[in-house]
């Protein structure tokens, strides 16, 4: 079992993402559509502006957004093992819907970027923060910030990130109270470099508007399930936009999100995005799950190395899927898309996790049914031409080589089934 990780505010470093977009095609396309969206140049704002920009929440959440969609693509396309499980922490659970095809990548370019600004303006005078708490008893954290808070300075734990490692979140004044007293118990305190409190009762002004942002977006069933901060459990489609409109105010569970991972068995985890703050948290709570971080170009033959080839190498209908998920999306007809993209897509999903299950390898006609469905998916897509020579190259390492053909010009052909 595979689990994907996204990482949050606070991973972000000038340079992110850089040596990805410099070396791989599909990063760079994936900075430049943000751009694009956007209508200023994140790119540059990753690359090399100064972090104080970098640092505003406005700012902050679609630039990790992006970095991190850019080391999905990468890794997708390098690795393309499909996973069974994602999972982000708080901007990251944004991310992980994404690559997970619940909602596209322009449409959450804009919903972080809202989510950004009006989480700035719940907290104007930026008297906000957060402090991150380690080798300290979370109970008795509770304790303190039940005692301390009030309705006009609240502060409670924000994140549970790990069995003694949380993040304390709300008024300065309060937080700084309750960090003081476990400091003095020896706890050590972190305070973060992020613009306001977020997860907690002064982003309330933000919770209505953002919710009716939500309202106005489509969002459909992901390739595989990610798992709600809120909830600590896969994400529920009727109660999706609920459960994301009170992770503004709520805790992130994510110490929980871990536990029910490794309760399903995950044994492989890759951080995707700036930093190792999840690989570093993983070391924290289990052994039982081996993770890599790969945010920049030098992390992929780390990334790949994790992996015992002869027991996961995708199957050539599980790396049909992981291209059909890879390819960029140039056609915005819904109906089309529906037709041409997900009910093709979801009948060989379905396929290939009957085959797994019932431990079967795939029959001549079958793999026929999951090239038919790339070549759906690339003409619906509106796939130019190289690319779709490129992506479909990948196959040619796959031990079906034989029933594939190339031209006298080195280009692939759809094979006669």
């Amino acid at each position: 079992m595979i689990a994907l990780l996204f990482p949050g505010q606070g991973s972000q470093y000038i340079g992110m993402g850089k040596s990805l977009a410099d070396q791989f095609s599909v990063a760079r396309r994936t900075f430049e559509e943000a751009d694009e969206v956007l209508k200023f140049k994140l790119s540059s704002l990753c690359f090399e502006d100064g972090l104080s920009n970098l640092s505003r929440t406005a700012y902050t959440q679609p630039a990790l957004l992006t970095a991190s969609v850019a080391a999905y693509r990468v890794y997708m396309d390098e690795i393309g093992l499909r996973p069974d499980y994602a999972a982000g922490h708080s901007l990251g659970e944004f991310t992980a819907l994404t690559c997970s095809g619940a909602i596209s990548f322009a449409d959450t370019l804009q919903i972080v970027r809202h989510r950004g600004i009006l989480m700035q303006e719940a907290d104007p005078n930026g008297l906000g923060v957060m402090t991150a708490i380690g080798q300290a008893d979370q109970k008795r954290a509770e304790h303190l910030c039940v005692q301390i808070s009030t309705k006009e300075k609240p502060v409670v734990i924000g994140c549970y990130n790990a069995p003694e490692q949380f993040v304390l979140s709300g008024h300065q004044e309060a937080v700084n109270k309750v960090a003081e007293r476990l400091g003095s118990e020896m706890a050590t305190v972190n305070p973060l470099r992020v613009s306001s409190s977020f997860h907690s009762p002064m982003m309330q002004p933000a919770a209505e508007p953002f919710n009716k942002i939500l309202s106005s977006y489509s969002f459909r069933q992901g390739d595989y399930p990610v798992i709600s901060n809120v909830t600590a459990l896969p994400h529920e489609s009727d109660h999706l936009i609920e459960r994301l409109t009170r992770q503004l105010t709520e805790p992130v569970r994510w110490q929980e999100s871990i536990d029910y991972l490794r309760l399903q068995n995950v044994k492989i985890a890759i951080e995707l995005g700036p930093k190792q703050v999840l690989q570093n948290l993983m070391k924290k709570m289990t052994s039982s799950i081996i993770t890599v971080s790969q945010g920049e170009a030098s992390d992929i033959p780390k990334a790949k190395g994790v992996f015992n080839r002869e027991n996961t190498e995708p199957s050539f209908i599980g790396k049909c899927l992981a291209i059909a998920v890879a390819t960029k999306n140039r056609n915005w007809d819904i109906e089309a898309y529906r037709k041409g993209v997900i009910e093709p897509y979801q009948k060989v999903k379905q396929l290939a996790m009957h085959l797994d299950q019932t431990k079967q390898d795939p029959t001549r006609e079958q793999m026929a049914g999951a090239l038919l469905m790339l070549q759906s998916v690339f003409e619906t897509k509106g796939t130019p031409h190289w690319e779709q020579q490129k992506r479909l190259k990948q196959l040619l390492r796959m031990p079906v080589v034989k029933e594939f053909t190339l031209s006298e010009q080195g280009d692939f052909t759809w094979p006669s089934f």
